[in-house]
Protein backbone atom coordinates (compact mmCIF):
# COMPACT_ATOMS: atom_id res chain seq x y z
CA UNK A 1 0.00 0.00 0.00
CA UNK A 2 1.06 3.21 -1.07
CA UNK A 3 2.26 5.57 1.96
CA UNK A 4 -0.41 8.23 2.42
CA UNK A 5 0.51 11.75 0.74
CA UNK A 6 0.58 13.92 3.72
CA UNK A 7 2.46 17.56 2.64
CA UNK A 8 5.29 17.75 4.48
CA UNK A 9 8.33 18.97 3.16
CA UNK A 10 8.94 15.67 0.96
CA UNK A 11 5.60 16.30 -0.79
CA UNK A 12 5.02 19.86 -0.90
CA UNK A 13 6.62 19.52 -4.33
CA UNK A 14 3.35 17.79 -5.48
CA UNK A 15 1.06 21.19 -4.46
CA UNK A 16 3.51 23.37 -5.90
CA UNK A 17 2.72 21.40 -9.40
CA UNK A 18 -0.62 23.02 -9.18
CA UNK A 19 0.35 26.36 -8.78
CA UNK A 20 -0.38 26.70 -4.82
CA UNK A 21 0.88 29.05 -2.09
CA UNK A 22 1.04 28.44 1.23
CA UNK A 23 -0.82 31.72 3.21
CA UNK A 24 1.28 34.05 5.15
CA UNK A 25 -0.65 36.21 7.29
CA UNK A 26 0.50 37.09 10.58
CA UNK A 27 -1.25 37.42 13.44
CA UNK A 28 -1.55 40.58 15.68
CA UNK A 29 1.45 39.12 18.59
CA UNK A 30 2.82 36.16 19.02
CA UNK A 31 0.68 32.73 17.59
CA UNK A 32 2.61 30.87 20.31
CA UNK A 33 0.22 31.91 22.93
CA UNK A 34 -2.38 29.77 21.83
CA UNK A 35 -2.31 26.41 23.27
CA UNK A 36 -5.69 25.53 22.81
CA UNK A 37 -8.41 24.96 19.76
CA UNK A 38 -11.59 23.64 20.55
CA UNK A 39 -14.09 23.52 17.29
CA UNK A 40 -17.26 22.91 17.81
CA UNK A 41 -19.67 21.94 14.47
CA UNK A 42 -23.35 21.99 14.72
CA UNK A 43 -25.55 21.47 11.72
CA UNK A 44 -27.67 22.79 9.02
CA UNK A 45 -27.87 26.59 9.25
CA UNK A 46 -26.87 29.25 6.72
CA UNK A 47 -25.60 32.37 7.81
CA UNK A 48 -28.80 34.77 6.90
CA UNK A 49 -30.54 32.26 8.86
CA UNK A 50 -29.26 32.75 12.00
CA UNK A 51 -26.76 35.75 11.62
CA UNK A 52 -28.86 38.01 9.02
CA UNK A 53 -31.23 39.86 11.52
CA UNK A 54 -27.60 41.21 13.93
CA UNK A 55 -26.63 44.31 11.83
CA UNK A 56 -30.71 45.55 13.42
CA UNK A 57 -30.35 44.24 16.95
CA UNK A 58 -31.08 47.54 19.31
CA UNK A 59 -28.16 49.26 20.80
CA UNK A 60 -25.96 46.56 18.86
CA UNK A 61 -22.40 47.65 17.91
CA UNK A 62 -22.68 46.75 14.25
CA UNK A 63 -24.71 48.07 11.02
CA UNK A 64 -25.13 47.06 7.71
CA UNK A 65 -23.46 47.90 4.52
CA UNK A 66 -23.70 51.70 3.42
CA UNK A 67 -23.59 50.96 -0.18
CA UNK A 68 -20.83 53.19 -0.64
CA UNK A 69 -18.83 52.77 -3.84
CA UNK A 70 -14.79 52.19 -3.73
CA UNK A 71 -13.46 49.72 -0.87
CA UNK A 72 -15.61 47.08 -0.84
CA UNK A 73 -14.62 42.96 -0.14
CA UNK A 74 -13.05 41.10 -2.27
CA UNK A 75 -16.18 39.86 -4.02
CA UNK A 76 -17.12 43.60 -4.84
CA UNK A 77 -20.26 43.41 -2.43
CA UNK A 78 -21.48 44.00 0.99
CA UNK A 79 -19.42 45.87 3.63
CA UNK A 80 -16.43 48.26 2.89
CA UNK A 81 -12.84 45.42 3.67
CA UNK A 82 -11.85 48.01 6.31
CA UNK A 83 -15.04 48.35 8.38
CA UNK A 84 -15.23 45.85 11.03
CA UNK A 85 -18.54 46.80 12.26
CA UNK A 86 -20.42 45.72 9.58
CA UNK A 87 -22.15 42.90 8.33
CA UNK A 88 -23.48 41.87 5.41
CA UNK A 89 -26.51 40.33 6.72
CA UNK A 90 -29.91 41.00 5.34
CA UNK A 91 -31.22 43.98 3.92
CA UNK A 92 -34.23 45.29 6.02
CA UNK A 93 -36.27 48.02 7.33
CA UNK A 94 -37.12 48.29 11.20
CA UNK A 95 -40.40 49.62 12.37
CA UNK A 96 -41.28 51.60 15.58
CA UNK A 97 -42.24 48.04 17.18
CA UNK A 98 -38.68 46.43 16.24
CA UNK A 99 -39.95 44.30 13.49
CA UNK A 100 -38.12 43.91 10.85
CA UNK A 101 -39.43 44.53 6.93
CA UNK A 102 -36.97 42.25 4.11
CA UNK A 103 -36.08 43.35 0.66
CA UNK A 104 -34.25 39.86 0.48
CA UNK A 105 -36.63 37.94 -1.63
CA UNK A 106 -36.82 34.32 -3.93
CA UNK A 107 -39.31 33.73 -6.59
CA UNK A 108 -42.47 30.91 -6.22
CA UNK A 109 -43.50 28.96 -9.35
CA UNK A 110 -46.64 31.30 -10.06
CA UNK A 111 -44.64 34.43 -10.30
CA UNK A 112 -45.19 35.75 -6.80
CA UNK A 113 -42.51 36.86 -4.34
CA UNK A 114 -41.05 35.11 -0.78
CA UNK A 115 -39.31 37.33 0.75
CA UNK A 116 -36.93 36.97 3.97
CA UNK A 117 -39.23 36.72 6.96
CA UNK A 118 -38.63 36.27 10.49
CA UNK A 119 -39.29 32.76 11.63
CA UNK A 120 -41.12 32.22 15.00
CA UNK A 121 -40.70 28.64 15.08
CA UNK A 122 -37.98 26.77 16.67
CA UNK A 123 -38.35 23.58 15.72
CA UNK A 124 -38.79 23.56 11.11
CA UNK A 125 -40.07 20.53 9.02
CA UNK A 126 -39.65 18.90 7.06
CA UNK A 127 -35.84 19.36 6.38
CA UNK A 128 -34.95 21.27 3.31
CA UNK A 129 -33.09 20.15 0.40
CA UNK A 130 -29.19 20.81 1.06
CA UNK A 131 -28.15 17.92 -1.33
CA UNK A 132 -25.43 18.46 -3.93
CA UNK A 133 -27.66 18.91 -7.09
CA UNK A 134 -30.69 20.79 -4.92
CA UNK A 135 -27.89 23.44 -3.15
CA UNK A 136 -26.90 24.18 -6.98
CA UNK A 137 -30.22 24.60 -7.72
CA UNK A 138 -30.67 26.76 -4.98
CA UNK A 139 -27.69 28.79 -6.15
CA UNK A 140 -28.48 28.82 -9.73
CA UNK A 141 -32.14 27.39 -10.64
CA UNK A 142 -31.42 27.85 -14.71
CA UNK A 143 -27.85 26.61 -14.87
CA UNK A 144 -27.06 24.86 -11.45
CA UNK A 145 -23.94 23.22 -13.14
CA UNK A 146 -22.86 26.78 -13.78
CA UNK A 147 -22.66 28.66 -10.32
CA UNK A 148 -19.57 29.01 -10.19
CA UNK A 149 -20.10 31.57 -13.11
CA UNK A 150 -23.30 33.35 -11.36
CA UNK A 151 -24.57 32.33 -8.33
CA UNK A 152 -27.66 34.48 -8.11
CA UNK A 153 -29.11 32.32 -4.82
CA UNK A 154 -32.53 32.46 -6.40
CA UNK A 155 -33.42 28.69 -6.27
CA UNK A 156 -34.45 27.95 -2.66
CA UNK A 157 -37.98 28.60 -2.73
CA UNK A 158 -38.57 26.75 -6.32
CA UNK A 159 -36.73 23.92 -5.17
CA UNK A 160 -37.61 23.51 -1.76
CA UNK A 161 -41.00 23.62 -2.82
CA UNK A 162 -40.59 21.03 -5.75
CA UNK A 163 -38.87 18.30 -4.43
CA UNK A 164 -39.91 16.13 -1.44
CA UNK A 165 -36.18 16.42 -0.44
CA UNK A 166 -37.62 19.62 0.48
CA UNK A 167 -41.01 21.16 1.22
CA UNK A 168 -42.95 20.11 -1.59
CA UNK A 169 -45.70 22.84 -2.16
CA UNK A 170 -48.98 20.96 -2.12
CA UNK A 171 -51.61 24.37 -2.40
CA UNK A 172 -51.95 27.89 -1.23
CA UNK A 173 -49.06 29.10 0.90
CA UNK A 174 -49.16 31.99 3.39
CA UNK A 175 -45.84 34.49 3.44
CA UNK A 176 -44.15 32.61 6.13
CA UNK A 177 -44.61 28.88 4.89
CA UNK A 178 -41.79 28.36 3.25
CA UNK A 179 -39.06 27.91 5.86
CA UNK A 180 -36.07 28.58 3.88
CA UNK A 181 -36.59 31.73 4.04
CA UNK A 182 -37.03 32.20 7.73
CA UNK A 183 -34.46 33.74 9.77
CA UNK A 184 -34.09 34.59 13.87
CA UNK A 185 -33.43 37.20 15.78
CA UNK A 186 -31.83 37.83 19.23
CA UNK A 187 -34.47 37.24 20.89
CA UNK A 188 -34.61 33.75 19.51
CA UNK A 189 -30.90 33.30 20.04
CA UNK A 190 -29.52 35.26 22.76
CA UNK A 191 -26.37 32.97 23.46
CA UNK A 192 -25.59 33.54 19.90
CA UNK A 193 -25.98 37.06 19.82
CA UNK A 194 -23.92 37.63 22.74
CA UNK A 195 -21.42 36.11 21.81
CA UNK A 196 -21.14 37.74 18.25
CA UNK A 197 -21.47 40.65 19.29
CA UNK A 198 -18.62 40.34 21.79
CA UNK A 199 -16.36 38.51 20.62
CA UNK A 200 -15.30 38.18 17.17
CA UNK A 201 -17.07 36.76 13.93
CA UNK A 202 -16.63 36.32 9.64
CA UNK A 203 -19.07 37.15 7.85
CA UNK A 204 -17.35 35.69 4.80
CA UNK A 205 -17.05 32.11 6.91
CA UNK A 206 -18.52 29.34 3.69
CA UNK A 207 -18.81 26.02 4.49
CA UNK A 208 -16.29 23.81 1.94
CA UNK A 209 -18.54 22.27 -0.24
CA UNK A 210 -22.28 23.35 -1.52
CA UNK A 211 -24.25 20.05 -0.07
CA UNK A 212 -24.50 17.81 2.41
CA UNK A 213 -23.14 17.27 5.86
CA UNK A 214 -20.26 13.85 4.96
CA UNK A 215 -18.63 16.11 2.04
CA UNK A 216 -18.25 19.80 4.46
CA UNK A 217 -17.19 17.44 7.35
CA UNK A 218 -14.55 15.25 5.61
CA UNK A 219 -13.17 18.64 4.53
CA UNK A 220 -13.19 20.01 8.01
CA UNK A 221 -11.13 16.23 8.85
CA UNK A 222 -9.37 15.85 5.31
CA UNK A 223 -9.63 18.65 3.56
CA UNK A 224 -11.55 17.19 0.61
CA UNK A 225 -14.59 14.96 0.14
CA UNK A 226 -12.20 12.43 -1.93
CA UNK A 227 -14.96 13.16 -4.46
CA UNK A 228 -18.07 12.28 -2.15
CA UNK A 229 -21.25 14.43 -2.63
CA UNK A 230 -23.90 12.91 0.05
CA UNK A 231 -24.31 11.91 3.36
CA UNK A 232 -26.21 8.68 2.58
CA UNK A 233 -22.15 7.26 2.29
CA UNK A 234 -21.24 9.04 5.80
CA UNK A 235 -20.90 5.85 7.15
CA UNK A 236 -17.60 4.05 6.43
CA UNK A 237 -16.51 0.65 5.42
CA UNK A 238 -15.01 -1.50 7.24
CA UNK A 239 -11.94 0.19 7.90
CA UNK A 240 -12.92 3.58 8.05
CA UNK A 241 -11.96 6.03 4.49
CA UNK A 242 -8.88 6.47 4.02
CA UNK A 243 -8.63 9.35 1.57
CA UNK A 244 -5.27 9.16 -0.22
CA UNK A 245 -3.49 12.32 1.27
CA UNK A 246 -4.32 11.34 4.43
CA UNK A 247 -6.47 12.88 7.35
CA UNK A 248 -6.42 15.59 9.18
CA UNK A 249 -6.04 13.01 12.36
CA UNK A 250 -3.13 11.65 10.89
CA UNK A 251 -0.84 14.78 10.47
CA UNK A 252 -1.70 15.25 14.01
CA UNK A 253 -0.79 12.18 14.99
CA UNK A 254 2.51 12.62 12.68
CA UNK A 255 3.23 16.21 14.48
CA UNK A 256 2.69 14.92 17.96
CA UNK A 257 0.11 17.18 18.36
CA UNK A 258 -2.82 15.80 21.10
CA UNK A 259 -6.42 15.69 20.25
CA UNK A 260 -9.67 14.29 21.37
CA UNK A 261 -13.19 13.92 19.78
CA UNK A 262 -15.31 14.48 22.30
CA UNK A 263 -18.79 13.02 21.52
CA UNK A 264 -22.42 12.33 22.98
CA UNK A 265 -23.40 9.72 20.38
CA UNK A 266 -21.53 9.05 18.01
CA UNK A 267 -17.86 10.34 17.37
CA UNK A 268 -17.12 11.88 13.93
CA UNK A 269 -14.00 10.66 13.81
CA UNK A 270 -15.85 7.68 13.03
CA UNK A 271 -15.40 8.14 9.53
CA UNK A 272 -12.30 7.66 9.48
CA UNK A 273 -11.16 5.72 12.37
CA UNK A 274 -13.99 3.24 13.30
CA UNK A 275 -13.78 1.84 16.70
CA UNK A 276 -16.24 -0.51 18.91
CA UNK A 277 -16.84 0.55 21.82
CA UNK A 278 -16.39 4.27 20.38
CA UNK A 279 -14.60 5.38 23.71
CA UNK A 280 -10.89 5.40 22.71
CA UNK A 281 -7.78 7.23 23.66
CA UNK A 282 -8.82 9.90 20.89
CA UNK A 283 -12.78 9.28 21.16
CA UNK A 284 -14.25 10.22 24.73
CA UNK A 285 -17.71 11.27 25.89
CA UNK A 286 -18.77 14.82 26.16
CA UNK A 287 -18.43 14.83 30.47
CA UNK A 288 -14.97 14.18 29.67
CA UNK A 289 -14.67 17.26 27.67
CA UNK A 290 -16.67 19.09 30.85
CA UNK A 291 -13.86 17.51 33.05
CA UNK A 292 -10.48 18.02 31.51
CA UNK A 293 -11.84 22.00 30.80
CA UNK A 294 -12.63 22.39 34.76
CA UNK A 295 -9.05 20.53 35.29
CA UNK A 296 -6.84 22.25 32.84
CA UNK A 297 -6.22 19.18 30.91
CA UNK A 298 -7.91 19.71 27.55
CA UNK A 299 -5.41 18.21 24.18
CA UNK A 300 -3.93 20.95 22.36
CA UNK A 301 -6.73 20.00 19.76
CA UNK A 302 -10.39 19.33 20.74
CA UNK A 303 -13.54 18.43 18.24
CA UNK A 304 -16.48 18.70 19.95
CA UNK A 305 -19.45 16.85 18.42
CA UNK A 306 -23.34 17.50 19.54
CA UNK A 307 -25.77 14.34 19.76
CA UNK A 308 -26.78 13.71 16.02
CA UNK A 309 -29.84 12.27 17.43
CA UNK A 310 -27.92 8.42 15.88
CA UNK A 311 -29.52 6.60 19.05
CA UNK A 312 -32.76 8.82 19.57
CA UNK A 313 -34.06 12.19 18.68
CA UNK A 314 -34.74 13.08 21.91
CA UNK A 315 -31.70 13.55 22.75
CA UNK A 316 -30.57 15.53 19.49
CA UNK A 317 -28.90 18.97 20.03
CA UNK A 318 -27.29 19.60 16.69
CA UNK A 319 -29.79 22.04 15.77
CA UNK A 320 -30.39 19.94 12.78
CA UNK A 321 -34.11 20.84 11.37
CA UNK A 322 -36.85 19.93 12.69
CA UNK A 323 -34.68 19.66 16.54
CA UNK A 324 -35.16 22.83 18.71
CA UNK A 325 -32.55 25.47 17.78
CA UNK A 326 -32.32 26.48 21.45
CA UNK A 327 -31.40 22.97 22.93
CA UNK A 328 -28.19 23.25 20.62
CA UNK A 329 -27.79 26.64 21.56
CA UNK A 330 -27.70 25.39 25.44
CA UNK A 331 -25.32 22.71 24.30
CA UNK A 332 -22.77 25.05 23.25
CA UNK A 333 -23.70 27.41 25.99
CA UNK A 334 -22.78 24.76 28.35
CA UNK A 335 -19.38 24.19 26.18
CA UNK A 336 -18.17 27.50 25.51
CA UNK A 337 -18.69 28.18 29.94
CA UNK A 338 -16.69 24.92 30.59
CA UNK A 339 -13.86 26.96 28.78
CA UNK A 340 -14.77 30.01 29.84
CA UNK A 341 -14.70 29.12 33.44
CA UNK A 342 -11.83 26.51 33.74
CA UNK A 343 -7.89 27.53 33.84
CA UNK A 344 -7.42 27.02 30.10
CA UNK A 345 -9.56 29.69 28.75
CA UNK A 346 -6.53 32.17 29.02
CA UNK A 347 -4.56 30.60 26.30
CA UNK A 348 -7.52 28.96 24.32
CA UNK A 349 -10.33 30.11 20.87
CA UNK A 350 -13.08 28.33 21.03
CA UNK A 351 -14.86 28.15 16.95
CA UNK A 352 -18.47 27.56 17.22
CA UNK A 353 -19.32 26.86 13.43
CA UNK A 354 -22.13 24.85 11.30
CA UNK A 355 -21.18 22.07 8.97
CA UNK A 356 -23.65 23.53 6.13
CA UNK A 357 -26.49 25.52 4.91
CA UNK A 358 -28.99 23.10 5.63
CA UNK A 359 -31.46 24.63 2.97
CA UNK A 360 -31.80 27.72 4.30
CA UNK A 361 -31.08 30.77 2.04
CA UNK A 362 -28.29 32.94 2.08
CA UNK A 363 -27.88 36.31 0.02
CA UNK A 364 -24.18 35.52 -0.55
CA UNK A 365 -22.86 33.86 -4.15
CA UNK A 366 -20.62 31.10 -2.85
CA UNK A 367 -17.23 32.33 -3.05
CA UNK A 368 -14.45 30.68 -5.05
CA UNK A 369 -12.33 27.68 -3.13
CA UNK A 370 -8.87 29.30 -2.88
CA UNK A 371 -6.77 26.10 -3.72
CA UNK A 372 -4.22 28.02 -6.11
CA UNK A 373 -6.53 27.89 -9.20
CA UNK A 374 -6.81 23.97 -8.82
CA UNK A 375 -10.26 22.65 -10.21
CA UNK A 376 -10.23 20.48 -6.70
CA UNK A 377 -7.87 20.27 -3.75
CA UNK A 378 -6.35 16.87 -4.49
CA UNK A 379 -6.99 15.96 -8.35
CA UNK A 380 -10.12 13.87 -7.62
CA UNK A 381 -13.37 14.92 -9.53
CA UNK A 382 -17.07 15.33 -8.20
CA UNK A 383 -18.55 11.65 -7.77
CA UNK A 384 -15.22 9.76 -9.43
CA UNK A 385 -14.42 9.00 -5.48
CA UNK A 386 -10.85 7.67 -5.20
CA UNK A 387 -8.99 6.74 -2.16
CA UNK A 388 -6.87 3.79 -0.77
CA UNK A 389 -9.49 1.50 0.37
CA UNK A 390 -7.87 -1.06 -2.30
CA UNK A 391 -5.11 0.06 -4.03
CA UNK A 392 -4.06 0.59 -7.03
CA UNK A 393 -7.65 0.04 -8.37
CA UNK A 394 -9.19 2.42 -5.77
CA UNK A 395 -7.30 5.35 -6.94
CA UNK A 396 -8.40 5.70 -9.98
CA UNK A 397 -11.40 7.96 -10.72
CA UNK A 398 -14.88 5.88 -9.43
CA UNK A 399 -12.84 3.51 -7.47
CA UNK A 400 -13.13 4.54 -4.08
CA UNK A 401 -15.31 3.05 -1.41
CA UNK A 402 -19.21 3.77 -1.33
CA UNK A 403 -19.75 5.95 -4.49
CA UNK A 404 -22.75 5.34 -6.20
CA UNK A 405 -24.69 7.87 -4.71
CA UNK A 406 -22.48 10.17 -5.25
CA UNK A 407 -22.36 9.84 -8.65
CA UNK A 408 -25.95 10.01 -8.95
CA UNK A 409 -25.55 13.07 -7.21
CA UNK A 410 -23.62 14.34 -9.58
CA UNK A 411 -24.96 13.14 -12.97
CA UNK A 412 -28.08 14.72 -11.45
CA UNK A 413 -26.77 18.52 -13.02
CA UNK A 414 -23.98 16.79 -15.71
CA UNK A 415 -25.89 15.33 -17.99
CA UNK A 416 -22.34 14.37 -19.59
CA UNK A 417 -20.72 12.56 -16.27
CA UNK A 418 -19.32 9.25 -16.01
CA UNK A 419 -17.87 7.65 -12.86
CA UNK A 420 -14.68 6.91 -14.72
CA UNK A 421 -14.33 9.05 -17.77
CA UNK A 422 -12.71 12.19 -18.30
CA UNK A 423 -14.59 15.37 -16.11
CA UNK A 424 -16.50 17.16 -18.01
CA UNK A 425 -15.03 21.18 -18.41
CA UNK A 426 -18.65 22.72 -18.03
CA UNK A 427 -20.32 20.89 -15.18
CA UNK A 428 -19.76 21.98 -11.08
CA UNK A 429 -16.47 20.72 -9.50
CA UNK A 430 -15.04 21.90 -5.87
CA UNK A 431 -13.37 24.98 -6.95
CA UNK A 432 -16.56 26.82 -5.39
CA UNK A 433 -16.88 26.69 -1.67
CA UNK A 434 -20.99 26.35 -0.28
CA UNK A 435 -22.87 29.08 1.28
CA UNK A 436 -21.93 31.39 4.28
CA UNK A 437 -22.31 29.77 7.72
CA UNK A 438 -22.04 31.48 11.13
CA UNK A 439 -18.65 31.34 12.33
CA UNK A 440 -17.84 32.60 15.99
CA UNK A 441 -14.35 32.74 17.43
CA UNK A 442 -14.84 32.82 21.16
CA UNK A 443 -11.72 33.30 22.99
CA UNK A 444 -9.54 36.01 24.78
CA UNK A 445 -6.97 36.69 21.94
CA UNK A 446 -10.40 37.76 20.00
CA UNK A 447 -11.40 41.39 19.19
CA UNK A 448 -14.17 42.71 20.57
CA UNK A 449 -17.49 43.36 18.61
CA UNK A 450 -15.27 42.39 15.71
CA UNK A 451 -16.19 41.30 12.11
CA UNK A 452 -14.08 39.85 9.20
CA UNK A 453 -14.62 40.27 6.01
CA UNK A 454 -11.95 37.87 5.29
CA UNK A 455 -12.99 34.80 2.85
CA UNK A 456 -12.75 31.50 4.72
CA UNK A 457 -14.20 27.50 5.00
CA UNK A 458 -13.95 24.81 7.29
CA UNK A 459 -10.31 23.92 6.19
CA UNK A 460 -8.93 27.44 7.78
CA UNK A 461 -9.24 25.86 11.43
CA UNK A 462 -6.76 23.30 10.18
CA UNK A 463 -5.02 26.21 8.34
CA UNK A 464 -4.41 27.93 11.53
CA UNK A 465 -3.69 24.72 13.77
CA UNK A 466 -0.96 23.68 11.22
CA UNK A 467 0.29 27.07 11.46
CA UNK A 468 0.68 27.07 15.31
CA UNK A 469 1.47 23.34 16.05
CA UNK A 470 2.72 21.81 12.96
CA UNK A 471 5.96 23.51 12.00
CA UNK A 472 4.61 27.07 10.88
CA UNK A 473 5.45 28.11 14.30
CA UNK A 474 7.16 26.19 16.82
CA UNK A 475 7.18 27.32 20.29
CA UNK A 476 11.28 27.37 20.51
CA UNK A 477 11.39 29.31 17.21
CA UNK A 478 11.93 33.13 17.03
CA UNK A 479 8.61 35.22 16.25
CA UNK A 480 10.52 36.05 12.75
CA UNK A 481 10.18 32.20 11.55
CA UNK A 482 6.44 31.97 12.26
CA UNK A 483 5.66 32.67 8.39
CA UNK A 484 7.04 29.34 6.50
CA UNK A 485 4.93 27.07 5.13
CA UNK A 486 3.45 24.91 7.28
CA UNK A 487 2.24 21.50 6.46
CA UNK A 488 -0.91 20.63 4.67
CA UNK A 489 -3.35 18.04 3.78
CA UNK A 490 -3.80 19.28 0.08
CA UNK A 491 -4.30 22.06 -2.11
CA UNK A 492 -7.37 23.46 -0.08
CA UNK A 493 -5.69 23.83 3.48
CA UNK A 494 -2.17 24.50 2.21
CA UNK A 495 -4.40 27.99 0.44
CA UNK A 496 -6.80 28.40 3.29
CA UNK A 497 -6.37 31.69 5.23
CA UNK A 498 -5.81 31.34 8.82
CA UNK A 499 -8.32 34.21 9.69
CA UNK A 500 -5.95 35.46 12.06
CA UNK A 501 -7.24 38.82 11.56
CA UNK A 502 -9.77 37.91 14.43
CA UNK A 503 -7.40 37.99 16.75
CA UNK A 504 -5.26 39.75 18.86
CA UNK A 505 -2.26 37.98 20.52
CA UNK A 506 -0.53 40.88 21.99
CA UNK A 507 -3.28 42.35 24.52
CA UNK A 508 -5.82 39.11 24.49
CA UNK A 509 -8.47 41.99 24.36
CA UNK A 510 -10.97 39.78 25.33
CA UNK A 511 -9.83 37.84 28.29
CA UNK A 512 -12.70 39.29 30.99
CA UNK A 513 -15.18 39.33 28.37
CA UNK A 514 -18.49 37.84 30.29
CA UNK A 515 -20.05 35.10 28.35
CA UNK A 516 -23.61 34.55 29.47
CA UNK A 517 -25.60 31.29 29.74
CA UNK A 518 -28.55 29.97 27.26
CA UNK A 519 -31.93 29.94 28.59
CA UNK A 520 -32.52 26.35 27.23
CA UNK A 521 -35.05 24.38 25.66
CA UNK A 522 -38.95 24.38 26.62
CA UNK A 523 -42.18 22.29 26.06
CA UNK A 524 -43.53 26.18 25.26
CA UNK A 525 -40.78 26.77 22.32
CA UNK A 526 -43.17 27.87 19.34
CA UNK A 527 -43.74 25.12 16.97
CA UNK A 528 -41.85 22.18 18.75
CA UNK A 529 -42.11 19.73 18.39
CA UNK A 530 -42.27 19.33 14.75
CA UNK A 531 -45.56 17.43 13.75
CA UNK A 532 -44.66 16.05 10.04
CA UNK A 533 -47.58 17.47 8.12
CA UNK A 534 -48.32 20.74 9.81
CA UNK A 535 -47.93 23.82 8.18
CA UNK A 536 -44.06 25.07 7.48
Amino acid sequence: MRPKAIVTASSLCFLLSFGLSVPTAAAHGDLRKLQHVIIVMQENHSFDNYFGALPYVPGGPYHGPRHREGDRDDDKTGCSKHDHACVDGLTCSVDALGNLSCENSNAESDGSVVHAFHDLRYCTGPDLDHSWSGSHLEANFNHPAETILSSPNDGFVLRNDSTSQGQLDTGPETATDDDTMGFYTQTDLPFYYSLAQTFAIDDRYFCSVIGQTFPNRAYALAATSFGHLTTAEIFPPPGGYKPITGTFFDLLDQHGVSWVDYFNDLPTAFIFRPSFPFETAHTKPVSAFLADAAAGTLPQVSFVDPDFGFASTKGENDEHPPTDIRKGEKFVSEIVNAVRNGPSWKDSIIFITYDEHGGFYDHVAPARAPQGGALNPDGINPGQCADLSNPPASELPGGGAECSSSQAEALAICPEFTSTGPYPANCANFNQLGFRVPFIAVSPFSKPHYVSHTIGDHTSMLALIEKRFMGGMKDDEREDDRDRPHPALTARDANADPLEDMFDFSSAPSMDAPVPTAPGDSPSDPGCPFVPGQSG
